[in-house]
């Protein structure tokens, strides 16, 4: 199973990820602001991310971490 990390601080909610998870399983973090007045995105269900990958290759921030 893959570890997803998302770093909220530094997450500017631009929504990439969320268009190229093939499994949809990333959303807006709702009711979450972060230091930087955006709303972070946040994972719905870790269980069936395959570790693709392509949340964190499409992060202009690089906020996302996938661990094997």
């Amino acid at each position: 199973m893959a570890k997803i990390t998302i770093n909220t601080e530094i997450c500017k909610g631009c929504a990439l990820c969320i268009g190229v998870c093939p499994k949809k399983i990333i959303e807006p973090a709702s009711g979450m602001i972060n230091k930087k007045g955006h709303n972070p995105v946040r994972v719905t269900d870790e269980a069936q991310c395959t570790a693709c990958s392509q949340c964190a290759l499409m992060c202009p921030d690089c906020a996302i971490k996938i661990e094997k």
